[in-house]
C-alpha cells in the first residue's frame, strides 16, 4: 500500500505530514511513500530530500489523491480534499470532528476511513501519538519568545554599570502541555514565573519547574484532571469569580500574561478580561494560545496583533506551530508514524483498522460508509491520582508513648541478645581451650563491629566511601597470606578461599570507587 502527504493548502501553514526521516521508517513497515511536490519545501524538506529517502514525488494534490490508499495531512481538509477522496481510503489528520459535522458526512459518503489526530486517548500507550500534546508543547515554547520579541526589556534581571534592570514577571494561565513548555522557557530565561491552573494536581508539576503556583482564597472541589482525560472540566460560577479577582490583583504587577486554557469542544473561557488589560502597565505583553477557539482575552483578534490605547501588545496568532515549521513536522510525522505501527501489525504494508483497539477506535471518526463519532468510552480509563490521606497527627502525649514503648522493645530485644551470646561464650569456653577462645573472642567482637558499621548502614549510603572503607578493610589479607604457608590442607584451603574473597573487596572496591566518581566527572 501506499501513503502520501499533499501540500497544506491552508495560507501560512508551512507544515508538512511526512518528513524524509519518518519516509524511511514507513517504508519498514512496508509502505511506498508519496509527496506532492514542494509539500515539505516551507518545512525546509526539498523535494530532492524526499527523492533521496525513496520517497516518490508527483505534480499535483489530485495525483496524490489518486496514487496513494492513505492520505496523511495537517490541517483539517477542505470539502474539496475530502471529495477526492474514494471508498477504502484513510485519511490522517487533525478534523476537528466536534464541530465538522459536513465533514464527517462528506467523508462517510465517500466511504473513506478518517482518523483525527486530535481524538488520540490521553492514555500511557498513546502518547507517542499524541499530536496535540506535540504542537501545544511547540506553541507554548513559541509563545514565550513571540512575548520576548514583543517585550521591552530582558527576561532576567540584571545589575550593570549603567543601571539595574528588574527580572520580567510572567503569568502564564493553565498548565497543561502548552502552559508547562510556556512555563519551562520563561524559567529557563529568568523570568519570575507565576501559573495558575483549576486542577489542583498540577501545582507540584509548576513549582517543580522553578515557578510559583498561584493559589485561590477559596474551597471547591476540583475534578482530577485524569479523570477527563487530561483536560481541565467546567468550574462553577463561584469559582470563577474567585479566579478572576485574584487575576485583578496580578494585572497591575505582571508584565507578561499567557493564556493556555481550553476545554474540548467548547469555546475557549474568558478569564482576561477588559479591565485586566487596562490595569497591565504600558508594554506589557498578552498571548492567548486560545485565540483560535475565540481567545481567553476579551481584546484578542484571531490572526493579529493588536496594541492597546494603554500600551499593551496583544497576540492573537493562531499558527505558533507552523511559524516552526521543520521542528513541527518532525514531531507530527513521528506522531503519523506511530499511529502506522498500530495499524499495521504485521509490518507488511497493509492497513489493518481494528475498531476493537482503544486508540484506533477513539480516533476514528469515519469508518466504512459510517460516522464512529463520537467514540464509546475507554476500556482502559486514564487512572486520576489518589490523594494520599495525610497521617493522623498524634498529640504530645501519644508521641510520648510511643517512644517509650518503642525504647522498652529496643532495650528488651538488646538485653535478649547479650545474654544469649554470653551463654554461648561461656559454654564454648567451657570445653574450649584458652588460646581457642582469645582467638574466638577477638573474631566475635570483629563480627560485632563489622556488623554494627557496614550492615546496619543505608542503602542510600552506600557512597564511593563506602566502597573505599570496604577494600581498605581487606586488609585480613595479610593474615591469610601469613597462613597460606601452613602445613595443614584444612588451613591452606581456608587461607586460599580468604585471600580470593579478600581480593575481590579490594579491587571491587577500588574499581566501584573509580566508576562512580566518574559519572561526575566531565569528560
Amino acid at each position: 500500500m501506499k501513503i502520501g502527504a499533499p501540500k497544506e493548502i491552508l495560507e501560512g501553514e508551512n507544515r508538512v505530514a511526512i518528513t524524509p526521516a519518518s519516509a524511511k521508517d514507513l517504508q519498514k513497515l512496508g509502505y511506498e511513500c508519496v509527496i506532492e511536490s514542494g509539500a515539505g519545501a516551507n518545512a525546509g524538506f526539498s523535494d530532492e530530500m524526499y527523492k533521496e529517502a525513496g520517497v516518490e514525488v508527483v505534480k499535483t494534490a489530485a495525483a496524490l489523491f489518486k496514487a496513494v490508499d492513505i492520505v496523511a495531512k495537517v490541517r483539517i481538509p477542505t470539502d474539496a480534499e475530502i471529495k477526492r477522496l474514494s471508498k477504502g481510503q484513510t485519511m490522517i489528520t487533525f478534523f476537528n470532528p466536534g464541530a465538522n459535522e459536513e465533514g464527517l458526512k462528506l467523508a462517510a459518503s465517500k466511504g473513506a476511513s478518517v482518523i483525527a489526530m486530535e481524538m488520540v486517548p490521553r492514555i500511557s500507550r498513546a502518547q507517542k501519538m499524541d499530536a496535540l500534546s506535540s504542537m501545544a508543547n511547540i506553541a507554548g515554547y513559541r509563545a514565550v519568545i513571540e512575548a520576548g520579541n514583543n517585550f521591552g526589556r530582558f527576561f532576567t534581571g540584571q545589575i550593570t554599570a549603567a543601571g539595574k534592570v528588574p527580572p520580567a514577571k510572567v503569568l502564564v494561565v493553565g498548565a497543561g502541555v502548552a502552559g508547562l513548555a510556556a512555563i519551562g522557557t520563561s524559567t529557563s530565561l529568568g523570568a519570575i514565573t507565576y501559573a495558575f491552573d483549576v486542577r489542583p494536581e498540577v501545582a507540584e508539576q509548576v513549582e517543580s519547574m522553578g515557578a510559583e503556583f498561584v493559589y485561590l482564597d477559596f474551597e471547591e472541589e476540583q475534578q482530577d484532571g485524569a479523570a477527563t482525560g487530561g483536560y481541565a472540566s467546567v468550574s462553577s460560577p463561584e469559582f470563577r469569580e474567585a479566579q478572576l479577582k485574584k487575576f485583578r490583583e496580578l494585572a497591575p504587577e505582571v508584565d507578561i500574561v499567557i493564556t493556555t486554557a481550553l476545554i474540548p469542544n467548547r469555546e475557549a473561557p474568558e478569564l482576561w478580561t477588559e479591565d485586566m488589560v487596562q490595569a497591565m502597565k504600558p508594554g506589557s505583553v498578552i498571548v492567548d494560545l486560545a485565540a483560535e477557539k475565540g481567545g481567553n482575552c476579551k481584546l484578542t483578534v484571531k490572526d493579529e496583533k493588536i496594541v492597546t490605547p494603554n500600551g499593551v501588545t496583544i497576540i492573537g496568532y493562531t499558527d505558533f506551530p507552523s511559524r516552526m515549521a521543520a521542528q513541527a513536522s518532525t514531531l507530527y510525522a513521528t506522531n503519523i508514524r506511530h499511529m502506522m505501527t498500530d495499524l499495521t501489525p504485521n509490518k507488511d504494508g497493509v492497513v489493518v483498522h481494528n475498531m476493537e483497539d482503544d486508540v484506533i477506535r477513539s480516533s476514528t471518526v469515519t469508518h466504512e460508509g459510517e460516522i464512529t463519532f463520537p467514540p464509546p468510552p475507554l476500556k482502559i480509563q486514564a487512572i486520576a491520582a489518589k490523594s494520599q490521606e495525610k497521617p493522623k497527627e498524634l498529640t504530645p502525649e501519644e508521641k510520648r508513648a510511643a517512644e517509650v514503648a518503642a525504647f522498652k522493645a529496643q532495650t528488651k530485644q538488646q538485653v535478649t541478645l547479650l545474654a544469649i551470646g554470653g551463654a554461648i561464650l561461656l559454654g564454648i569456653g567451657l570445653v574450649a581451650p584458652a588460646s581457642f577462645m582469645q582467638h574466638f573472642i577477638v573474631f566475635v567482637l570483629s563480627v560485632f563491629i563489622g556488623f554494627q558499621v557496614i550492615w546496619n548502614v543505608s542503602h542510600s549510603l552506600h557512597t564511593p566511601l563506602m566502597a573505599v572503607t570496604n577494600a581498605i578493610s581487606s586488609i585480613i589479607i595479610l593474615g591469610a597470606l601469613m597462613q597460606i604457608g601452613s602445613g595443614s590442607w584444612l588451613v591452606i584451603i581456608l587461607a586460599a578461599l580468604s585471600v580470593f574473597m579478600a581480593g575481590i573487596n579490594i579491587f571491587g572496591g577500588f574499581l566501584v570507587t573509580r566508576r562512580m566518581l566518574a559519572m561526575f566527572q566531565k569528560s
